[in-house]
């Protein structure tokens, strides 16, 4: 299933959210609330947001991945990065995530 700027999948309790254009204050908004409509209904025990389709983000893909932490920690859900490109990963890393969501770091 696609909603505008996310594409949801859910298999054997993950659900992988694709993450696609900039990520700015409008738009992750929208990402938000298509993750968490999904992620309440199917409590997943992982919630992976895949960032190959995103070529930038502010501070609000940083309060998105927070956000879906907290969610997820509701029900004892973890959440996992991919798909990170370098100027993303430095971002991700200055912020601190690591310390709250598991970081599938790109070959080379």
């Amino acid at each position: 299933m696609k909603k505008m700027n996310v594409q949801l999948s859910y298999k054997e309790g993950v659900l992988t959210a694709k993450l696609f254009g900039e990520i700015d204050h409008h738009s992750a908004k929208e990402m938000r609330e298509s993750i968490d409509d999904t992620a309440q209904k199917l409590k997943p025990y992982c919630l992976r947001l895949d960032f190959t389709g995103v070529p930038f983000m502010d501070s609000s893909g940083i309060g998105l991945i927070l956000g879906r932490v907290r969610l997820c920690g509701f029900w004892r859900g973890h959440v996992v990065l991919c798909g990170l490109s370098q100027n993303l990963t430095k971002m991700v890393d200055l912020a601190g995530i690591s310390g709250v969501a598991a970081i599938e770091r790109r070959a080379g």
